[in-house]
């Protein structure tokens, strides 16, 4: 009886830690998904977006409410982000792989040890009345710490998912990973495009770091841990697949916490990237097949 409650909570709480992983990694489906640039910044990125959160938390703002707010300036950093990716190598004929993850880990420095210079490497919170508080369903406890921000993905996987699918502009953006030299001859701008798509990747990152600095604190360098874990969630899913990412998120998830239930927790980060191999391995498509 005690394994199946342990059991039942692990995957319980598997389900809802990868809700979050989902949101985190959203952002990483559109640019490295769709768009194919490996943006290993990403996770740095939803740091910046969750200290960004803190910030304005002090005022008393809600932290999802914040990141909605931020999310704003944060789409015409992306837009920056991709003009300097752009200008650096697209517009002189492309660099190759290497080439652009060197630059974004470069980004990723810059972005961790600004965070340093500003505030230093003290962990950051956020205050929340239900922080601490838990729904119970029988034996089964779920922290609203994790609860909260895990409801948040579904609603943005759908409206992502709605605007990628129906909208006019979504449909380019799924276009360009196939064929650009098309697009470009239908009369739409490629770059702007693909300019356009970065920015909603960026603004996603500060809601996924409103969701992160709820569940616990951050410090500048908390995206580290999470870089292995969204590209596996990325690769799983099919590459850019929006709603796959969620279902593959939730099985790292409840994998995750399945071995730190049963096995031990330093064990833990080491599932995705199992996942990650057996899935190139044995699927390289991922699990739902890529963009179409």
């Amino acid at each position: 009886m005690i394994v199946l409650d342990l059991a039942l909570n692990a995957v319980a709480t598997g389900i809802v830690l990868g809700s979050i992983y989902a949101l985190l990694a959203l952002g990483l489906a559109i640019t490295f998904g769709i768009l194919h640039i490996p943006n290993v910044a990403h996770p740095a990125i939803v740091i910046a977006g969750a200290y960004a959160v803190v910030v304005l938390n002090r005022f008393g703002l809600d932290p999802i409410l914040a990141g909605l707010l931020w999310s704003i300036p944060f789409y015409f950093i992306g837009l920056a982000f991709y003009e300097f990716y752009a200008r650096s190598f697209e517009s002189r004929g492309g660099g190759n792989t290497l080439q652009s993850l060197t630059l974004f880990f470069g980004i990723s420095l810059v972005i961790e040890i600004a965070l340093v210079v500003a505030y230093g490497t003290d962990l950051r919170s956020v205050r929340v009345g239900y922080v601490g508080e838990s729904l119970r369903l029988g034996t089964v406890a779920i922290p609203y710490r994790f609860l909260v921000p895990a409801l948040i993905t579904p609603v943005v996987v759908f409206l992502l998912w709605l605007y990628l699918s129906k909208t006019n502009t979504g449909l380019a953006i799924r276009a360009v990973a196939h064929d650009e030299r098309a697009v470009s001859v239908a009369g739409v701008n490629p770059t702007a495009i693909k300019r356009h798509a970065f920015g909603i990747a960026t603004a996603l990152a500060v809601i996924a770091g409103a969701a992160l600095v709820i569940t616990g604190p951050v410090d500048p360098f908390a995206g580290r841990i999470h870089i292995g874990r969204v590209f596996a969630i990325v690769v799983l899913a099919g590459m850019g697949t929006i709603p796959g990412t969620l279902a593959a998120a939730i099985i790292i998830g409840v994998a995750e916490s399945l071995v730190m239930s049963f096995a031990s927790p330093s064990w833990a980060p080491g599932v995705a990237f199992a996942i990650l191999l057996a899935t190139l391995a044995l699927r390289p498509t991922g699990l739902f097949g890529g963009v179409r």
